[in-house]
C-alpha cells in the first residue's frame, strides 16, 4: 500500500513540475522578408528548417506588418501601439530620430516585471533603449544568423529559476551590404558575399538561377528584377540556416519543448510597390508560431492577424496577461502601476492596454471567426518621406487612405536607387512597374479602393466608380473608426485637406 501510494505521489509531483515548466518564448524577426519561401508555396526558394517549423506549428497566412517601415515597425511589435499611437514615426537611426514616447511600457519591460530573463540579438533599430529595455544584449553581426544563434547558446542554456525571452534579429535579407565594420568581405546588394569572398560562419551559400525564380505581380517580370530576386532568395536561405541552428541549440538545452516560437518579418520585401507601401507586397509578412503546448500541428490557419497582435499573444502565453487581455496582479504590482501618474502616452491609453488581442486562442484553428480585418498606419520612413497613409483590410477589400496625396509618393534612397525600379524608370511615365505604371506609383489618388480577389496586385483602383461607392462610404467609416479608437492624431485631416 505504501509502494501505490508513493507512485501516486510521484506521478502527482511529476505532473505538477509540468505544469510548472517554465514557458520560454523566442521571437524572430528577418528584415525585409515576404511570405515567400517553401512554407507559402513557393518551391523554388528553399527553406527546409522554416518548412519544417510550419509543420510542427501554425503557419498564418494572412498576417500583415502595420507600417511596411524598419524602425515603425518594430516599435508596432514591441509595444502591441500602432506607431502613431506610440510615437515612433519612422527611422530611429542617424539624422532620421524618430523614437517612441518616454513614458511607454514595452514587451521587454512587462516581461521582466513578470518573471522573465530578457536578451536581444541583432537588429535593434527602436528608441529609446530605456523604454525598449532588455536585461542583455548578445553580440552578434546581424548578417551572420548561425553565428548569432551560437553566440544565444549561453543565454538560453543559463541554469535559472526565470524562464527566457530571446529577441533575434537578423538584418538579413535587407537590401544593402551593410558596414564596413561588419562585413570583412565585399557583399551584393542583399549583403550575400561574392564569389571567392570569405562567407559566414557555419552558413552554405544557396545559389540561385535567375531564370527560375518566382515574380510576383506586383513587380516587373524582367531580367533585372529576377536578378535581384535570386539575390534575395541567397540572403534567404542563410536566414533559414540560422532559425535551423537555433532551434538545434534549444533542443540541445533541452528548451525546445518549453518554448513558444514565433517566426516573422517586420514587413514584406525591399522593393518599391512593396517595402515603404502599404500594398499587399508592404504589409504580408510571413508568420509561423510553435506553440509547444499544442496538441495539433501543421495548422494553416485563416485568421488575419497583425504586428499589434503580437505583444499582446506573446504576454498571455508569459502570464503576464490573463485570458481576458488584463494583467495579472502579480505583474501589476511589480511594474507599480499605481505610481505611473498620467496617460502611457499621451493619447488615454493605460498600462497593459493595446491595439491588439492574443491570438494563442486560435493556433489550433484553421477557420476562424471574428478574425477578418486588419488596419494598418504609415506616416514616415526617412525622414524626408513624410507621406501618411491609413488602411482598413477586409478578407476581399481593401482600403488605403493617402492622407497627403498631392505630394509624389516619396522613395527611400536605396529603393530609388534599387536596379529594378531604375530599369522601369528610364523608359518613362508609361512604362508598367507590375500591375501598375510607373506614373500611377508615383502619383496617386487620395483613396485607392481594391477587390483583392479579381485584383491581388492592386492595378485597378475602385474608388471613383459609381457602382462602388456604397462599399467605400462604409470602408471610410471604418477607417475613421479605427483612427478615432487608437487616438490617431491625422483623424483631424477628415476636417480638412
Amino acid at each position: 500500500m505504501k509502494t501505490f501510494t508513493s507512485l501516486i505521489f510521484l506521478l502527482w509531483l511529476s505532473l505538477g513540475i509540468a505544469q510548472a515548466a517554465k514557458r520560454n518564448v523566442v521571437l524572430f524577426v528577418t528584415d525585409d522578408q515576404s511570405p515567400d519561401f517553401g512554407a507559402y508555396g513557393n518551391p523554388v526558394l528553399k527553406t527546409p528548417n522554416l518548412d519544417a517549423l510550419a509543420t510542427d506549428g501554425t503557419l498564418f497566412k494572412n498576417a500583415f506588418c502595420t507600417t511596411a517601415s524598419c524602425s515603425a515597425s518594430r516599435s508596432v511589435i514591441l509595444s502591441g501601439l500602432h506607431n502613431h499611437a506610440n510615437g515612433h514615426y519612422g527611422h530611429q537611426h542617424s539624422y532620421h530620430k524618430f523614437n517612441s514616447y518616454e513614458n511607454l511600457i514595452s514587451l521587454p519591460v512587462y516581461l521582466s516585471h513578470g518573471g522573465y530573463r530578457t536578451a536581444r540579438c541583432g537588429k535593434y533599430h527602436v528608441a529609446p533603449e530605456s523604454i525598449y529595455k532588455f536585461g542583455q544584449v548578445i553580440p552578434g553581426k546581424s548578417r551572420s544568423p548561425v553565428e548569432m544563434a551560437e553566440n544565444s547558446k549561453a543565454f538560453l542554456a543559463e541554469d535559472s529559476e526565470k524562464p527566457f525571452f530571446l529577441y533575434i534579429c537578423t538584418s538579413d535579407p535587407h537590401r544593402g551590404g551593410g558596414s564596413a565594420n561588419e562585413l570583412p568581405y565585399k557583399p551584393d546588394r542583399f549583403g550575400n558575399p561574392k564569389p571567392g569572398s570569405k562567407g559566414y560562419p557555419g552558413i552554405k551559400e544557396v545559389i540561385y538561377d535567375p531564370k527560375k525564380v518566382n515574380v510576383p505581380g506586383f513587380l516587373p517580370d524582367t531580367p533585372t528584377c529576377r536578378a535581384e530576386i535570386a539575390q534575395y532568395y541567397q540572403s534567404v536561405s542563410r536566414v533559414d540556416q540560422g532559425i535551423g541552428r537555433l532551434i538545434e541549440i534549444l533542443k540541445e538545452t533541452g528548451k525546445w519543448e518549453d518554448t513558444l516560437f514565433l517566426f516573422i518579418a517586420d514587413h514584406g520585401i525591399a522593393m518599391p510597390g512593396a517595402k515603404t507601401t502599404l500594398y499587399e507586397g508592404g504589409m504580408r509578412s510571413p508568420c509561423i508560431v510553435r506553440n509547444p503546448y499544442l496538441k495539433k500541428r501543421g495548422v494553416v490557419a485563416d485568421a488575419m492577424v497583425s504586428w499589434v497582435d503580437l505583444a499582446p499573444t506573446i504576454l498571455e502565453f508569459a502570464d503576464v496577461l490573463d485570458g481576458k487581455g488584463k494583467l495579472t496582479p502579480s505583474t501589476e504590482k511589480s511594474l507599480g502601476i499605481e505610481k505611473i501618474k498620467g496617460e502611457q502616452n499621451g493619447r488615454a491609453l493605460a498600462p497593459g492596454k493595446f491595439h491588439g488581442r492574443s491570438f494563442l486562442s486560435v493556433l489550433d484553428k484553421e477557420e476562424t471567426t471574428g478574425w477578418d480585418q486588419v488596419n494598418a498606419s504609415h506616416t514616415f520612413h526617412e525622414i524626408t518621406m513624410y507621406y501618411p497613409m491609413r488602411v482598413v483590410r477586409e478578407r476581399r477589400y481593401k482600403l488605403i487612405w493617402n492622407i497627403a496625396h498631392s505630394l509624389p509618393y516619396p522613395f527611400a534612397s536605396d529603393l530609388w536607387a534599387a536596379p529594378t525600379w531604375q530599369a522601369q524608370w528610364k523608359q518613362g511615365m508609361s512604362a508598367s512597374y507590375g500591375a501598375k505604371t510607373v506614373r500611377s506609383y508615383i502619383h496617386r489618388s487620395a483613396f485607392e479602393l481594391y477587390d483583392l480577389k479579381e485584383d491581388p496586385h492592386e492595378g485597378n483602383n475602385l474608388a471613383s466608380s459609381s457602382k462602388h461607392e456604397e462599399l467605400l462610404g462604409r470602408l471610410k467609416t471604418k477607417l475613421k473608426a479605427f483612427q478615432e479608437q487608437t487616438n490617431d492624431p491625422w483623424v483631424m485631416k477628415w476636417r480638412y485637406e
